[in-house]
């Protein structure tokens, strides 16, 4: 698997097509279909008819969990600067490998913000995938584990402090970017400097 990806909480339950309201029970069903997964958002009344009954691998889904549908606010102003949740949106869009790393790193710091939790780790052709979701919107992100050792951390968090103060189209002659001056810490760093991984599942569950 190479893909990674965004996807975005229905408005309307995908087995029967009623739209969702505001502050109702939803269940989200996650499928295997080899090339990338696929999120299927369906109304309780079509869990309970559907899909609740029997195991999972007679129902095609490998995981599954229950949220809460939260209507969509109204438009407001586009963002000006760069946000560690915009910049990673941006990244996964370009599907460009080099970047695999930062975008790990991006969504290790918005876990760490609680703005992302983890819904599930998988293994697939021998590579940990992690599926987060953001708690606001219901989006999932895939997102690869590069496997970073210590020894590359400080690398790609420097990488990632550029980005956020730069872009994609930095100046000509930029400033040395450090993650300091853009305001970006190792995730789970301490005071020493150490740093530390995104929590991961001790279990993980493989596809394979």
């Amino acid at each position: 698997m190479t893909d990674w990806n965004i996807q975005s909480r229905a408005h309307a339950c995908g087995a029967c097509g009623r739209a969702f309201h505001d502050q109702e029970h939803y269940h989200t069903l996650l499928f295997d279909e080899k090339a990338s997964f696929r999120r299927l958002d369906v109304c309780q009344a079509c869990w309970q008819k559907q899909f609740s009954d029997g195991a999972r691998d007679r129902k095609g889904f490998i995981s599954y969990w229950s949220g809460i549908y939260e209507a969509p606010p109204p438009p407001s102003e586009p963002i000006q600067k760069e946000t560690a949740e915009s910049l990673l949106r941006k990244i996964i869009e370009l599907n460009d490998p080099q970047y695999i790393p930062a975008g790990y790193i991006l969504a290790a710091m918005l876990e760490r913000k609680r703005l992302f939790k983890i819904k599930e780790e998988l293994v697939r052709d021998g590579q940990r995938v992690f599926v987060y979701e953001q708690r606001l919107t219901g989006d999932l992100f895939t997102i690869l584990d590069p496997n970073l050792q210590l020894n590359q951390l400080a690398a790609v968090q420097h990488d990632v402090a550029a980005l956020l103060e730069h872009g994609f189209n930095p100046p000509t002659s930029p400033a040395e970017a450090s993650p300091e001056s853009a305001g970006v810490s190792a995730p789970g760093s301490d005071e020493t400097g150490a740093a530390q991984l995104p929590a991961q599942a001790s279990d993980p569950i493989s596809t394979t």
